[in-house]
């Protein structure tokens, strides 16, 4: 008895030996690698394995691993010392070829957490109009003019070009008429102009607008306060701008504010929202377009108002437009593509502030967005690079930085390559 545990005390303790001297081998190897390795994902053309190259600057990383692969290993241990592989429930890591490759069921883990993931996504840029409007400073038209040209060069398939509301509102659109003027033309992409009555819409159309948009909340304070009459009011006065514009074939997209909160009511009902929503698509808006206004929206709350609209709209009708003043609107987006939606709203740079929150940031910026549907090998046909130039210009003109995190460490990046 005394013999047969004092062997398996044994064999735990040349176990536990080996486990450390591999982990030394690992730390060594991992401390020796040059500081230039970048860390890098490579998917083959089944994606159905993952690269990672280790350098110090993932030290972070490889513990990580290492206390994975240790508590892999206490339940079921592979470990091959001759060649230094250690295989793991979801793979195995080798030191010789430093790599950690994953294998088998890769795919099954992305099918579970993306599938519902559309392979497509269109980006609604709305950085002109709903980034610009609220700027302090008047920004020439040609300015604006070649900022929109400026995205529509990146790919971007609707870029929202300016609103056709009263100067003695919104100032920094008085010149919708000239920048549509200058723009209508361009080809292969869509430029709504927002358009709050008829009379907006008529100027708009004179312009040379082939896209309006109409703006609805689902709070019924934030409708007075905003344009000073009720939500049924509001209603009312769109149904006469989607029957001019399905007179004239003019597509209609339609707004949903305050989809979860409201800066005087507080939290919005699911219900409000997919009744506004239902009335616009009823009077003829092709797309709803619901917006997180404040951004206070997680995704414990756009998930039961996402769940509430899409039971009245066909979800392939709904775009989401969220704000990132606390910083979740990629959680709230990542959520609403699992959830069917494959239209989003951004603005470059991330223009457009919250007004209700001095200070706080507003739309998700555009950037940001692309890189990470890039990540998710979503397609959207929008060229990073081109976009950067675009956020890089309004940005240096606005004379702030970029309001996107993945502009700033790109630009980073590149600006420490240049100097290798």
């Amino acid at each position: 008895m005394l013999a047969s545990k004092v062997t398996k005390k044994t064999l735990r303790w040349r176990f536990r030996t080996r486990a450390l001297a591999f982990e030394e081998q690992f730390d060594l190897l991992a401390s020796g690698f040059s500081r230039s390795f970048s860390v890098a994902r490579s998917f083959g053309a089944d994606n159905t394995s993952s690269l990672i190259n280790l350098s110090k600057d993932t030290e972070g990383g490889a513990f990580q691993l290492r206390r994975q692969m240790r508590r892999d290993s206490s339940c079921n241990p592979l470990f091959n010392q001759d060649h230094r592989v250690v295989r793991t429930s979801i793979g195995s890591f080798s030191l010789s070829n430093r790599y950690y490759r994953s294998h088998g069921h890769l795919e099954d883990i992305k099918d579970k957490f993306l599938g519902s993931v559309p392979e497509v996504v269109k980006i609604v840029e709305v950085g002109p109009r709903d980034g610009l409007q609220n700027e302090k400073t008047i920004i020439p038209t040609e300015v604006k003019v070649e900022l929109i040209k400026l995205l529509v060069s990146s790919g971007l398939p609707v870029v929202e070009a300016t609103s056709f509301v009263s100067p003695k509102w919104v100032p920094q659109l008085a010149d919708g008429k000239d920048v549509i003027e200058a723009v209508r033309n361009l080809t292969g992409v869509r430029l709504p102009v927002l358009t709050p009555n008829l009379k907006g819409f008529e100027a708009a159309v004179a312009a040379g607008a082939k896209e309006v948009a109409i703006f609805a909340a689902a709070s019924e304070s934030f409708s007075r306060s905003n344009i000073n009459c009720s939500i049924e009011d509001s209603l009312s006065r769109y149904r006469d701008v989607a029957l001019a514009a399905k007179s004239h074939s003019i597509p209609v997209r339609g707004y949903v504010s305050c989809v979860v909160g409201c800066p005087i009511e507080g939290a919005v009902s699911p219900s409000k929202v997919a009744h506004v929503a239902k009335e616009l698509v009823d009077m003829g808006c092709f797309e709803i377009s619901l917006g997180d206004t404040i951004g206070v929206g997680t995704p414990g709350t756009v998930i039961p108002m996402l769940d509430a609209v899409t039971q009245v709209v066909p979800v392939e009708k709904l775009a989401v437009h969220f704000h990132d003043t606390y910083g979740q609107a990629l959680s709230n987006i990542l959520v609403s593509l699992q959830m069917g939606i494959s239209i989003v709203d951004s603005s470059v740079s991330g223009l457009g502030g919250c007004p209700y929150a001095k200070g706080a940031s507003g739309n998700v910026a555009t950037e940001d967005v692309i890189y990470m549907l890039n990540g998710l090998g979503v397609k959207t046909n929008v060229d990073l690079r081109k976009l950067l130039l675009a956020g890089d210009f309004i940005c240096k003109h606005l004379g702030r930085p970029s309001g996107s995190k993945a502009a700033i460490a790109l630009s980073r990046t590149t600006a420490t390559a240049s100097k290798l």
